[in-house]
């Protein structure tokens, strides 16, 4: 028996309903958002009807919605959760993304719940443990590389993998990042993350020498794994996850059209895969996601490679590489390499080491006028990070998703008879119950003609069958009525809910750990329920409950050394006194471990 093909998500961010609808117009799959709590983004939350308009959307093309409940939840808080989980079951969510393993001992119906990276899923024992313990996907570990990743799926075949392809990257492991909450009472694990990693940073050493000044010393560029998704498919990737809940639609239609068209070339030519929703999209753009937010980007260790993954300069979207400079005069400079247009806006790196951003007021040739004359000096390298013909393109009304159709007109015993067969299989017929009465002129013109209105509907008619034994004639007006009855059968069609799900079961034996310290993010009664429940007995509180003195506060693949060519396995070495110490801007000092047998930095509180 030939085998079916595998089913692929591209999985696109929504801050909100009309950031998911561009997402699905432009291409995806899948979404995921937050509701108005218990979200790892506070700023994105949404209520249960803007999510219940969104699904009923996204359902017509086989397009599935995911929740974030990828918080730790506090004990006050369990009934809350509880009922929250209730309510987007019953709108039709198609998953919850959780972080909190206490959510298994809940009273909560049968929803299918993903494991969130914040989970710190990077092994196949802790993805095998959670795949037995319910959670049929698991969202893996951005540090993750194409082997490890392989390794996982060789181990947990049936475990569906999400792995992050695209956005802005935590420094710290997801879920292991204490900063926010230490320096700041802003919990990450709560969805308060205030981006301690963005910020400035001195570099000095244990007798006050200054090694680097101000630089952003924790930022990392953003990932961009769009050379890597055939690879990554045959590792066994199921989802690929775009980061950026926080971003606006003009960011979500322009990666997701990307991606989307990028997967799509490799679907055309490798018959085992293919797109996990239907619809034909139409973006009114060409995609390119360096025409968006981006601090310059990275695959991000996902073929071992650590160098070229930091942005020391700038935590701020320095947009994509034009040229450099040739020449500055008073009020305007020349540029090599390419054009600018009237209203970009620019950066470059001054030679104080700050990014400088500007906006051109005019273009002539390559001579650029800007409305303030920057710093700029000859050889700087200009990036443009507004583009805005771009930006008008992609203000431009989206044109909606659209569903192949085929008709079938003919006649019945009643009269006349009208059916649809969609892409997705969907059929429905209606019948026109009126007397058959021949006509003096060809009528199959204006049949087809009324047959094809299907206007601003999901819906595109791809081909017309027109049976009829004699000329009849048929008033419009009973075709258009039709025509519309039949439309609005086919959405409910669609928009009827899912089989319900079995409930996720537990048949998960001991945890991976036989002691859990505060790194497991243990903030209820519930979660060390479920632990105990798989033979774990020590089990310490989360540090948004209880903060341990002297605590690691991140948990970093990126290493401060390695970035500065003193990475000791090849044997580079340095004149300065360890160890080594970060301090911001307010004086707080914070010591950098380096555990080199495990290639992780720890960043660790002093006080």
């Amino acid at each position: 028996m030939q085998k079916l093909p595998r089913k692929i998500e591209l999985l696109a961010p929504a801050k909100d309903y009309e950031t998911g609808i561009a997402a699905i117009n432009h291409g995806a799959d899948a979404v995921y958002v937050g509701a108005a709590r218990f979200g790892a983004r506070k700023a994105a939350g949404n209520s249960v009807e803007d999510i219940a308009r969104l699904v009923e959307y996204a359902h017509i093309f086989g397009v599935k919605v995911y929740v974030t409940l990828n918080t730790i939840i506090y004990e006050d808080e369990i009934a809350d959760v509880e009922q929250l989980v209730n309510e987007l079951y019953n709108i039709g969510v198609d998953a919850l993304i959780v972080q909190d393993l206490g959510i298994l001992q809940m009273n909560i119906p049968p929803i299918p719940l993903h494991a969130s990276t914040q989970m710190d899923n990077r092994t196949a024992g802790k993805v095998k443990f959670l795949s037995s313990a319910g959670f049929p996907r698991v969202v893996l570990a951005r540090e993750l590389s194409l082997d490890e990743i392989k390794d996982i799926h060789t181990q947990a075949p049936e475990t569906e993998l999400e792995v992050f392809v695209h956005g802005a990257l935590c420094v710290s492991y997801s879920g292991r990042c204490y900063a926010s909450q230490y320096c700041f009472g802003r919990s990450a694990n709560r969805g308060e993350c205030a981006q301690f990693c963005r910020l400035a940073f001195d570099l000095v050493d244990s007798e006050g020498t200054i090694i680097q000044r101000g630089k952003h010393l924790l930022s990392l560029k953003d990932m961009n794994r769009s050379a890597h998704l055939e690879a990554m498919l045959d590792a066994g990737v199921t989802s690929f996850k775009i980061e950026g809940r926080l971003k606006d639609s003009s960011y979500v239609k322009n990666v997701t059209a990307y991606y989307r068209a990028k997967l799509d070339a490799v679907f055309s030519r490798r018959s085992e895969y293919e797109r996990a929703s239907q619809g034909k999209c139409s973006p009114q753009f060409t995609a390119s996601p360096e025409k968006s937010f981006n601090r310059g980007f990275t695959d991000y260790l996902l073929v071992g490679d650590k160098s070229g993954i930091t942005s020391f300069e700038t935590p701020k979207s320095k947009g994509e590489y034009i040229g450099k400079v040739k020449f500055v005069s008073r009020n305007y400079f020349t540029v090599v390499g390419g054009n600018f247009n009237n209203g970009d806006g620019a950066c470059f790196v001054a030679s104080n080491g700050k990014l400088c951003g500007f906006r051109i007021n005019k273009v002539e040739g390559n001579r650029v006028f800007p409305q303030t004359m920057p710093p700029i000096e000859s050889g700087d390298e200009l990036f443009r990070n507004y583009d805005c013909c771009f930006e008008k393109e992609l203000q431009r009304p989206d044109v909606p998703r659209r569903l192949a159709l085929s008709l079938q007109f003919g006649e019945s015993k009643f009269g006349f008879r009208l059916q649809a067969t969609d892409e997705c299989g969907v059929q429905c017929c209606i019948d026109i119950p009126i007397a058959k009465e021949k006509a003096r002129t060809p009528q199959r013109d204006n049949i087809k003609n009324q047959l094809l209105k299907w206007g601003n509907t999901p819906f595109e008619v791809k081909d017309i069958d027109i049976d009829l034994q004699e000329e009849y004639f048929i008033p419009s007006s009973q075709l258009a009525d039709a025509r519309r009855e039949l439309c609005s059968m086919l959405l409910a069609e669609h928009r009827k809910p899912a089989a319900c799900e079995t409930a996720p079961k537990d048949t998960a034996g001991r945890y991976i750990l036989d002691r859990l310290d505060y790194c497991r993010n243990v903030s209820n009664s519930y979660a060390r329920r479920f632990f105990k429940a798989h033979a774990v007995e020590n089990i310490a509180p989360a540090f948004e409950v209880e903060q341990p003195a002297g605590a690691t506060l991140m948990f970093c693949r990126h290493c401060i050394k390695y970035s500065l060519g003193w990475c000791r396995k090849s044997g580079a070495k340095h004149n300065y006194k360890e160890p080594f110490y970060l301090v911001a801007g307010d004086g707080r000092r914070f010591r950098l471990n380096f555990n080199c047998k495990d290639c992780q930095m720890e960043v660790v509180a002093t006080e």
